[in-house]
């Protein structure tokens, strides 16, 4: 354990450990007014919550960190975490309690459990676990694709279950999560390709109909709702379009360096639940577009790292888990920066170690410690063929 801790990866720990602290302080800034006037709580209970779940997501970084990760690949683990996700999710589905719409939080006393979320990590185990065990066939050149039959239909079954809770967002994160490790295993690019052309092909023919049309019957749909409210943010000023609208009057007000740390005037009542999904409205309010580059230009910096690290890697099991967790982390910022600026829907996606959660803190947590480890044992793998060719 020593001689690891000699040889870790600060290029994760650091920008890690800095996302943490900032969304501690930031959490308390967004949520101490909402909290008192909302529930009548003490200022600090989510700041005191949040920190007990940064303190958790350490501990959950030092353990994945020195697991061995060949735990992951044994059938029995993966049929454990597989089935008791597939439980839960089924679970949400009929007895889920509806939070903003969506039936995705397991309720255990006052502690809220969201499956979708490790699920994003259960299916990144099980594709890099499947496909690596197909490697050999996906070379060859009679490659059919019924090849990916069984983690293709067990991928779609998790994607429809999230769908149907409804998490649209959980559901987007899930299928391009999908895409990439399955585009990255060595199969023939012409199915990847494929794939792409037609999810940009269905977004665009979404997004034309949503802003021509008019369906009078999906009035009180909640995701039709904030589909439209994406488009057309002003006119739904009064509805669905309110959070929308507010984040942007936030941007505005922040300017270049922002009004100062804790003088937000969207979080006092106007920016519903500030300290969750739009958590960087505030802090385009408070720090300005410098502050959000820096918190961005952070969450970038780790992306790019994780990616780094499966390119480099020799193992096919660990270069498939590194890009699933990079498009995991890279599709999460890109659907909240995107809600908040009013580009993309609001899908309830939150913003990687800033928003107030805990089961998002854990799963981010373990997919560091998971990075860390696997860059670990990258840099030993490197060391051992250079002494080899010395």
């Amino acid at each position: 354990m020593r001689k690891k801790l000699r040889h870790v990866d600060y290029f994760i720990l650091v920008p890690y450990l800095v996302l943490c602290a900032i969304g501690i302080v930031m959490v308390y800034s967004a949520s101490a007014y909402w909290v008192q006037r909302q529930y009548g709580a003490a200022e600090t209970k989510y700041l005191l919550q949040q920190i007990v779940f940064v303190v958790l997501g350490i501990g959950t970084v030092f353990f994945f960190d020195n697991m061995a990760l060949k735990i992951l690949r044994n059938r029995w683990v993966l049929f454990v975490l597989m089935s008791g996700l597939f439980v839960m999710l089924v679970y949400l589905i009929i007895h889920g309690r509806a939070v903003n719409g969506a039936a995705a939080w397991i309720s255990i006393g006052s502690f809220r459990l969201q499956p979708s979320e490790f699920a994003k990590m259960i299916l990144i185990f099980y594709l890099a676990h499947m496909l690596t065990s197909r490697e050999d066939s996906f070379r060859q050149e009679n490659f059919r694709l019924r090849q990916m039959w069984q983690p293709l239909f067990i991928a779609g079954m998790m994607m429809l279950l999230v769908f149907v809770e409804p998490d649209t967002g959980g559901f987007a994160i899930l299928f391009l999560i999908t895409l990439v490790v399955v585009m990255s295993s060595g199969i023939p690019m012409r199915y990847g390709l494929l794939w792409l052309v037609a999810l940009i092909a269905t977004g665009v023919l979404g997004y034309y109909i949503v802003s021509h049309y008019h369906f009078p019957g999906l009035e009180h749909n909640y995701a039709y709702q904030r589909l439209v409210a994406a488009i057309h943010p002003f006119e739904k000023a009064n509805a669905a379009g309110n959070q929308v609208v507010n984040s942007l009057y936030a941007i505005n007000h922040g300017g270049l360096f922002g009004v100062g740390l804790g003088m937000s005037s969207q979080k006092l009542g106007y920016l519903p639940e500030p300290y969750t999904d739009f958590i960087l409205a505030v802090i385009a309010e408070e720090l300005g577009l410098v502050g959000t580059v820096v918190v961005l230009g952070l969450l970038f910096f780790l992306v790019m790292r994780f990616y780094l690290i499966g390119i480099r890697s020799k193992n096919t099991y660990h270069t498939l888990i590194a890009y699933g967790i990079a498009t995991m982390m890279f599709v999460q910022t890109v659907f909240n920066v995107g809600a908040v600026a009013g580009v993309l829907p609001v899908t309830g996606v939150t913003l990687p170690f800033i928003s107030y959660g805990g089961s998002s803190m854990i799963v981010l947590s373990m997919a560091v410690g998971i990075m860390l480890n696997i860059s670990y044992h990258s840099e030993r793998t490197q060391r051992k063929v250079e002494k080899t060719h010395a």
